[in-house]
């Protein structure tokens, strides 16, 4: 059993230090190894607490299987980079999934939900790669800064999430496949004492996730 936790804390350790480094998902799909499985996905969704890398990570894929879905998010992330220039787009779950951060003030005018005209090109060209790579999970997740009444700012996040959500929907993007929800001032990105941390709080994620058919093809080595 000793053997086993020190197998399991060697591998949770390999993972953090991936996700952490410059390497490409293809490496970070493949370096949470062959036997960690569920229990490294287990670690480092606990690490990762109530952030939206908790939300959506798992029992890493890892493996060949890990490196073949890497290199696929690899592909999309440069999509997304190249058609939405405005938005922080990160490898996260060990290579295995993508972080799409849009800073509120881009998608909305202040303290408004609708999302805005200048923000529909790009969620529009976020969409199409969406359409172009159906086999992902997407999860559309709102958060703001802790100014004004808690219960304020819960709504306002929902809101926010909606509405990006119902714009995606409307541009041809399946509700099968995604979900959304408003996390408020609960998972602050900064600090909320200076104006700089708080435009970093006021934002909008959308997590993109390998789904069960890419999942499969990877372990039958057909993913392309």
């Amino acid at each position: 059993m000793r053997n086993l936790k020190l197998v399991a804390v060697v591998a949770l350790c390999m993972a953090v230090l991936f996700s952490g480094c410059g390497a490409s998902n293809t490496v970070k799909g493949t370096g949470i190894g062959v036997g960690a499985g569920g229990a490294v996905g287990a670690g480092v969704g606990a690490l990762a607490g109530n952030t939206a890398l908790g939300a959506v990570i798992g029992a890493a894929v890892g493996g060949a299987a890990g490196a073949l879905i890497g290199r696929k998010m690899d592909k999309q992330k440069k999509e997304l980079e190249a058609v939405v220039p405005d938005a922080t787009v990160e490898i996260v779950n060990n290579g295995e999934a993508l972080k799409i951060t849009f800073d509120s003030g881009i998608l909305f005018t202040t303290n408004s939900s609708s999302v805005s005209d200048a923000s529909k090109s790009a969620l529009r060209n976020f969409s199409t790669s969406l359409k172009q790579n159906p086999d992902t999970y997407i999860k559309v997740i709102g958060h703001t800064d802790n100014t004004g009444r808690v219960d304020y700012n819960q709504t306002l996040s929902e809101k926010r999430a909606q509405s990006v959500y119902d714009y995606l929907m409307n541009q041809g993007v399946s509700s099968d496949r995604m979900t959304y929800e408003g996390k408020g001032i609960h998972d602050p990105v900064a600090t909320n004492a200076t104006a700089e941390g708080r435009a970093l709080n006021r934002r909008v994620e959308i997590m993109i996730m390998a789904n069960e058919k890419m999942i499969q093809e990877a372990h039958q080595g057909t993913l392309k």
